[in-house]
Order: C-alpha cells, then sequence, then structure tokens
C-alpha cells in the first residue's frame, strides 16, 4: 500500500481561532504549494531549502486569499516521510475553506483521519505501535496518561518488543536449520540458552500484561461511585472535590434522581466521579429507577465513597449504616469502599463522642471525616484515592500497556511462548516447535506492525483526527 497523491487538511481545530495550519503532504506537495503562493521577495518555492520559512499571500487566480506563512520540509526528513508543506493562515473559516477548496482544485484530495500519520509508519518512520501513541498524546488529558502516551511514542514499548522478537528470530532461525539437516541429527540450537531466552521472554510478557490494568485506568480514568442515603451531600461533595456547582444541591430528600459524571485530576491521574441517586426503600417509580441505577454504576466503579451524615449515625440505633456498608461489600467484594462522614461541621463536643462510639460499631477501617460544605477533609480524601493507584511503575519509567490491541497480542505471544516451552521440556520435535514459535513472533509483529493488513491499518487509523 503506498501513497503518490498529494493530501491535504486543516491540522489545527476546526472553528475560527488566531491562525491556522493547513498541512499538505505528498510527492508534489511543495509544487502545488508553488503554484498558488507568492512570495513578498519572490523566491520560487520548488528552489527553496528544506525546513525553511516563508512569507507571502496566496493568490487564487490573481486574487489575493490571505497573507500567510509556508514551512517546507522535504522528504524523508518530514513527518509524513514525503514532501510537506504548512501554511500558517488567519484563523477565519472562510479563509481556511477558501484556501483548502484552492489547493483541491490544483490537485490534491482531502486527507482521510490519520492518513498523515499512517504515511509516516508506510514510510518508516514510526513503527505502528508509537504511530498508536500519536493518537493517545492527543487525547491525554491529564500528566498521567500523557506521560504513558510520551514513552510509548518514544519507542519505549516497541523497543522492548523488538529486541524479544530479535532473540526469538534469531533461535527459529536456528530451528529452522536443525529442519534442513534432519537426516544427519544435529542440533544448532542451544537448548539450555533457548530455555533460559524463553523465561526471559514470559517474564517480560507477564510484566506487560499485568501493566495493562493500571495503564488503562489511567488511559481512561478511574471511576469512583458516589453512594450513600438521599440527602447527605453526595452532590454537595461532587461540588466540592470538582469546586464547582455542578450537581443540584436541595434539602428535599431524593433530588438526584440519575446519575451526574464528571472528570478530576488528582496528582496527575484522571477521576471520573459519578454522583448517584441514593440508596433507599422507595415507592417512587423515577427514584427506584435511579437506585437501581446506582447499583449498576458502582459494578462499573474502581472504588466506592459511601457518604454518611454524621448526626444520622449518630441516632443510628438499628445500625442501618453498616447493614448498607455491608449489602455493598457482600455484593462487591473486591471493591474497595471509603466510608465518608459528612457534616462533621455541625457536630458538638458530645455528638462527637457519640460519632466515636459508631464508629467502633461500624468496626471499618478506610474511613474520613468531613464537611462537603465546608470544603474540609477533601484534601485527605483526594489523597486516599491517590493511594489506590498504583503510581510506582510511572515514577520508574517502566513500559506500560494501554491498548487493547496490543493487550491481546501480548495475551496470545505468551500463549504461544509456554507451548514452545512445554514442547522443550517436553522434548517435542524441532518442527512442531518451530510452529509454535513462528505464530508468537506473528504476534509480536502484530504490535510493532512488522506483520498488518489492510484491516487492522483502516480499523486503527479511523480513530485518529483528520488533520494528523
Amino acid at each position: 500500500m503506498m501513497y503518490n497523491d498529494s493530501i491535504v487538511a486543516l491540522a489545527t481545530p476546526s472553528g475560527a481561532g488566531a491562525i491556522a495550519i493547513i498541512r499538505v503532504s505528498g510527492q508534489n506537495a511543495i509544487e502545488i504549494g508553488a503554484s498558488v503562493f507568492k512570495s513578498i521577495k519572490n523566491k520560487d518555492l520548488k528552489q527553496q531549502k528544506t525546513h525553511t520559512l516563508h512569507l507571502g499571500h496566496i493568490i487564487d487566480d490573481g486574487k489575493t486569499l490571505d497573507e500567510v506563512l509556508i514551512s517546507i520540509f522535504k522528504g524523508p526528513n518530514s513527518y509524513t516521510g514525503e514532501n510537506t508543506i504548512e501554511i500558517s493562515c488567519h484563523g477565519s473559516t472562510y479563509i481556511q475553506q477558501q484556501i483548502i477548496q484552492l489547493l483541491l482544485r490544483k490537485g490534491c484530495r482531502m486527507a482521510n483521519a490519520g492518513e498523515f500519520t499512517l504515511r509516516a509508519f508506510l514510510n518508516g518512520k514510526l513503527d505502528l505501535s508509537q504511530a498508536e501513541a500519536v493518537a493517545d498524546l492527543i487525547s491525554s488529558d491529564n500528566e498521567a496518561s500523557h506521560q504513558i502516551a510520551m514513552q510509548q511514542m518514544r519507542g519505549g514499548f516497541s523497543n522492548e518488543i523488538a529486541k524479544l522478537r530479535e532473540e526469538l528470530l534469531n533461535f527459529a532461525s536456528l530451528i529452522e536449520l536443525e529442519l534442513d539437516f534432519a537426516e544427519e541429527d544435529v542440533e544448532f540450537a542451544d537448548r539450555t540458552q533457548f530455555h533460559e531466552l524463553l523465561n526471559r521472554i514470559e517474564f517480560v510478557l507477564k510484566r506487560l500484561i499485568d501493566s495493562f490494568a493500571v495503564g488503562n485506568v489511567i488511559k481512561n480514568g478511574i471511576p469512583v461511585a458516589i453512594v450513600g442515603e438521599p440527602n447527605v451531600g453526595k452532590s454537595t461533595l461532587l461540588n466540592a472535590l470538582l469546586n464547582e456547582e455542578r450537581a443540584i444541591v436541595s434539602d428535599i430528600a431524593g433530588t438526584t434522581r440519575d446519575t451526574i459524571e464528571d472528570e478530576l485530576v488528582i496528582g496527575g491521574v484522571g477521576f471520573r466521579f459519578i454522583d448517584t441517586a441514593g440508596i433507599r426503600e422507595t415507592k417512587d417509580v423515577v427514584e427506584s429507577i435511579g437506585i437501581q441505577k446506582t447499583f449498576e454504576k458502582i459494578e462499573q466503579a474502581q472504588v466506592v465513597l459511601f457518604i454518611i451524615d454524621s448526626l444520622q449515625l449518630i441516632i443510628d440505633n438499628e445500625n442501618k449504616v453498616k447493614i448498607e456498608i455491608e449489602k455493598i461489600r457482600n455484593q462487591f467484594p473486591l471493591k474497595p469502599i471509603i466510608v465518608v462522614i459528612n457534616k462533621v461541621d455541625t457536630l458538638n463536643q458530645e455528638d462527637r463522642i457519640k460519632l466515636e462510639h459508631q464508629l467502633s460499631i461500624i468496626n471499618y477501617q478506610l474511613s474520613i471525616e468531613i464537611s462537603a460544605k465546608e470544603k474540609t477533609g477533601i484534601n485527605e480524601l483526594k489523597n486516599t484515592l491517590l493511594s489506590f493507584v498504583n503510581t510506582g511503575a510511572l515514577r520508574n519509567n517502566e513500559t506500560i500497556v494501554t491498548n487493547t490491541r496490543h493487550y491481546d497480542s501480548l495475551l496470545k505471544a505468551l500463549d504461544e511462548i509456554q507451548k514452545v516451552k512445554f514442547g522443550l521440556e517436553s522434548n517435542l520435535s524441532s518442527d512442531l516447535m518451530a510452529l509454535d514459535i513462528k505464530e508468537a513472533l506473528y504476534h509480536f509483529g502484530l504490535i510493532t506492525g512488522q506483520v498488518t493488513n489492510d484491516e487492522l491499518l483502516g480499523n486503527i487509523f479511523a480513530n485518529f483526527c483528520i488533520g494528523k
């Protein structure tokens, strides 16, 4: 799959702004640019050096459309590996449209989603995992997801995979050589060394597979369900966490009848807070649907914040709170539950003693006292939430897998490696082992793009924005 035509697209977000950048890439990109550009110093664009800037005007049949700066990047020293120009024009949507339409008439076609990066991959400027990291980098909205995308784009992940693949390929070649001399009963591949290599590959693959759990939540944000009885301050807490009036706050029980979601970055990690309808017995049909949704949201969440009104807890003689917590814990035994005691600002000294007594009955270690209204205890709550995220791998700059496609290929590669290992330990014939090694190499190659097809590339690059 090779492209010889020139493509054009808006590289900056659509809409009006101070400036807009229109990108053209292809064999004839510079010639097409020269046909519509008049330099203020009468320079011929085709004769200029790569990585230079030129001031002039875009001319359409004698009519000046705009004063622009044109950047020239000659292949192979460009993002796509092809001749590329970038036109920096004024950000009027009318100007953008006029220039793009002019370039289309001069022989360009509109770029497909991700086509500039696809060409970079096809021209060997990026491998497939690095190309995917470009899309992740564009969509990263917190420090942690940005760090992971940058590490992958620099080739941290693909280098690790490529190294393993190369070593495995060398052994595969030796085993294939053994098959060529099968009649002479010779052994070219050192079995002890091969076993050590398989152990090392297995260890690395397991580490990468395990990292997906962390990588996935960092990339997509960690979902946190805010639950509790009506009117305990769930919506007030959400507003306090977000530092804005996002949710409707009222003294009337059952005000929140649907789930409200919003995001917050804590310590460079994204958290998705879900404010739910309260959990209680009700005859209100609409509210009961909300309660059903609450349990659905708890299932989707990674952490549960169970909010309790401190005054209600003090007079809780029937241990309703403990029963409610146990209900959630029994239904979702693996989910961490943080018990948040709200409205502590309303308590006097006597109330505080009673509260301590009630907390000892509940006997739940992970509890935090806050006042959502006065915004006290909020930082402690944020730090507790952050403690559930394994940021050690990030701090150590370890490779973290965030892509579902890579995760799937790693699982399949590990399965094949374990088959090879079993075959080696069982003295299986070299020809059968060679088949499993080939399969493992295939799955390694799928990650970096050494093995690919049009359908796979289409699926990957369809998720990109048009101008990248």
